[in-house]
């Protein structure tokens, strides 16, 4: 008896670990808009970049925020500096400067430059219909992240239009992560 319940509890607590973030590609999220309208969270980030690996290990691995993210978002993972095709707009973007043989950084891909990333990592919201909401640069705590994913969720950011009122929102707001 000992031992199924030992058996039960390291099942459960490896089920409670390998709780991730259901990530997908642009294109995935952009086709299940179309079926069902949700906000798309894009993690943009290179294989080189230190704060994104950190990114992955301490935020996004964090129970609220997967929790949080897999229930009011379409998730994506792009790589600012991969080949991936990004069928967007009416447009397809790709990396056509991407060398193979390159080690550590490498060409920007054209939707990452699309959006105006210029640092690693960036968080990036996008509307129900796919239109851009917002770049949001740098590395970010659970704490720290909680506050963009529920203002951009809620439309909460549509009512904030100077530094004034992002100030009040920031004072205002009451993490719970």
């Amino acid at each position: 008896m000992k031992n199924i319940l030992l058996l039960f509890l390291l099942l459960t607590i490896g089920t409670v670990n390998s709780q991730e973030i259901n990530w997908m590609t642009m294109n995935e999220a952009i086709a299940a808009q179309k079926k069902t309208p949700k906000k798309i969270f894009m993690d943009v980030y290179t294989t080189w970049c230190g704060p994104c690996k950190m990114l992955d290990k301490n935020t996004f691995s964090d129970k609220e925020v997967i929790e949080y993210v897999n229930k009011n978002y379409y998730a994506v993972k792009f790589n600012a500096e991969g080949t991936e095709k990004v069928d967007y707009q009416d447009f397809v973007y790709t990396n056509p400067n991407y060398d193979p043989a390159r080690k550590g950084r490498n060409s920007q891909h054209l939707f990452a430059h699309a959006m105006k990333v210029t640092a690693y990592p960036t968080v990036v919201f996008f509307r129900e219909n796919g239109d851009l909401i917002q770049a949001v640069p740098g590395y970010r705590t659970p704490p720290q992240l909680e506050i963009f994913l529920k203002m951009i969720y809620s439309d909460d950011y549509l009512e904030i239009i100077t530094a004034e009122a992002w100030e009040e929102y920031q004072k205002n707001f009451k993490p719970t992560f």
